[in-house]
């Protein structure tokens, strides 16, 4: 499965760099964030491990939302739980961004489905995201979007997973005063171009570390 699917995805690729009018490609998924610190680091001596637990404290919140190939413009939502229906709020609102983007100046955003591009949404198998009431809204209020699923156990091919690694390493040994401190640290991150991402670094898969896509 996941040569196929490696093959579609190349293939996908090839389309959105050639004709970029045509496709865009996007990433999407979860992720969660909370006020427990988490140390990366400590000292110790030569030769020897120390497990260092995170300081426990309550608050906690979670992000959604999609990380495009091309330039990678990230559009990120701050979700109280992750469910169907937050699901399918936030791809909404992403959707109505996407559109008034390509508008812009010279288009009318009532021709985005006519002539606007495919949107590609490549994303994983939760539950969430495979609601088959969901599926139905979303093909009939989104018809533009198109959602490929990736093959089971392959974080290594959803180009995402980079942002939020790197956004929990930008605040791992941090003790913020109030989850609302971290929530607009994270929207700063995620939304507002602060988080310096390495996109050539390794994501693990199954245990080995492999380049995203």
């Amino acid at each position: 499965m996941r040569k196929l699917f490696k093959a579609k995805l190349e293939e996908y690729m090839r389309i959105a760099k050639e004709t970029p009018e045509r496709l865009q490609i996007w990433f999407w998924d979860e992720s969660g964030f909370s006020l427990r610190v988490n140390r990366r680091k400590t000292w110790t001596k030569k030769g020897k491990r120390k497990k260092v637990s995170g300081r426990r404290r309550k608050g906690r919140f979670s992000v959604m939302g999609g990380v495009r190939l091309s330039d990678k413009k990230r559009i990120v939502d701050f979700i109280s739980k992750g469910t169907g229906d937050s699901f399918f709020s936030v791809l909404h609102g992403f959707y109505d961004e996407v559109k008034q983007e390509w508008a812009g100046e010279d288009r009318s955003i009532d021709d985005f489905e006519r002539i606007g591009p495919k949107i590609l949404i490549i994303l994983d198998n939760a539950s969430i995201h495979k609601k088959e009431e969901i599926l139905e809204k979303i093909a009939k209020e989104m018809p533009n979007i198109v959602l490929e699923f990736l093959p089971p156990y392959s974080p290594d091919y959803n180009l995402i997973e980079l942002v939020w690694h790197s956004a929990k390493e930008f605040i791992a040994n941090r003790l913020f005063k109030s989850i609302e401190d971290l929530e607009a640290l994270v929207h700063n991150l995620l939304n507002e171009g602060e988080l310096v991402i390495n996109w050539d670094r390794n994501i693990k898969n199954k245990g080995n570390t492999v380049n995203a896509i």
